[in-house]
């Protein structure tokens, strides 16, 4: 078994960079976070992970892409499965939201770009932000033809990936800065693929403990408790696949049967860092999800009728930044992460706008 890495700070760790103070409300002066060591770390890795993105999703023959921070069809809809709401907005007087993922487009992509395409942009979602959360985050997507299996090994490649290049350009400031970077050699040292298991294994493991798996009559669910006990019990890397089909959104492709969903999220640092899955690859298994989920087709019209159109298996993920900043940083708050942070904003447009 292997022995999962401590995150945050915890007494006698010796981490000579340390974030800057914040308020009560979450609120940072910005004046602080321009002469924090920190935030100067973490915008250098960040930028390790962002150029290494692009350099992996060229290196495996996708294509980037560019897409709309607008959309009408969200990825976290009203229907069962869904755990976020999205952001409505009006861009000259037109009535819209802000892009909650690029998913939906870069399926659309695929049809054009057929080996699969990437993007990396903000996702913003109407949540109250926390240790692990952020109403305002970094994604990192991607879609690939293939299946389930496909995009788990692009997923451990791509990690795997970050992993040496962050130790490539970085490892010596990184490890004076925060004091062990073993968990990042690690990662960067293995071959082969993380340690998977089944939903229902999870849930046997943990004894269906309530404060590890919560379940809504439904569908069920991991709480971050949970996730953090099946890596201590498992490994520091874990896939955890096919969850119950009503516990998540609506286009994950059905597994054997309608109750069960082709997906996996991995889990390492605070949890999950990466949600990944295969989707419906045909406009008929398409319907049958959004009425299993109660979400009115009309709201995803062109998404089905482009199923019909040009039916294509696909997988796809989406990864986190700030959460695998998180975990290369062993820090455990990512409201700590952002350089330029929304945490604390007043609800109204203020007298004086003081912060950027």
């Amino acid at each position: 078994m292997t022995t999962t890495v401590t995150f945050g700070s915890w007494p006698g760790a010796d981490r000579p960079v340390v974030p800057p103070p914040t308020r009560a409300d979450g609120h940072r002066d910005f004046v602080a976070t321009l002469r924090s060591p920190w935030h100067a770390l973490v915008v250098e890795v960040e930028d390790v992970v962002v150029r290494a993105t692009y350099e992996y999703g060229h290196g495996r023959g996708l294509r980037s892409v560019q897409v709309p921070i607008t959309t009408r069809t969200v990825t976290c809809p009203s229907g069962l499965g869904s755990d976020s709401r999205p952001v409505p907005v009006s861009v000259s007087g037109k009535s819209t939201y802000l892009s909650d993922s690029a998913q939906f487009l870069l399926e659309y992509g695929c049809r054009v770009a057929p080996a699969g395409c990437y993007t990396i942009l903000p996702s913003l979602r109407e949540e109250t932000p926390d240790r692990t959360h952020l109403s305002e985050f970094v994604h990192s997507e991607a879609e690939i033809a293939g299946d389930l299996d496909d995009v788990i090994e692009y997923v451990e490649g791509y990690v795997r990936h970050l992993a040496r290049r962050i130790l490539d350009s970085c490892e010596r400031g990184l490890g004076e800065a925060i004091g062990d970077v073993s968990h990042v050699a690690r990662a960067a040292a293995g071959t082969g693929g993380f340690e998977r298991m089944t939903f229902d294994e999870a849930a046997q493991l943990l004894d269906h403990d309530p404060r590890l798996v919560r379940d809504s009559g439904r569908g069920r669910l991991l709480t971050r408790l949970g996730e953090a006990r099946l890596m201590d019990l498992t490994s520091e890397f874990l896939w955890v696949t096919h969850f119950d089909h009503l516990s998540i959104p609506f286009y994950q492709a059905f597994g054997p049967d309608e109750t069960v969903a082709l997906n996996g999220d991995l889990l390492f640092g605070v949890g999950e860092v990466v949600g990944s899955g295969q989707r419906h690859a045909t406009g008929d298994d398409l319907r049958r999800a959004l009425a299993l989920h109660n979400v009115p087709a009309s709201e995803y019209a062109w998404y089905v009728r482009m199923k019909d159109v040009a039916p294509m298996p696909t997988s796809g993920f989406g990864l986190g930044i700030e959460r695998f900043l998180l975990w290369v940083l062993r820090h455990d708050d990512i409201r700590d992460i952002p350089l330029v942070s929304r945490v604390g904003e007043p609800a109204e447009w203020p007298e004086s706008v003081d912060r950027p």
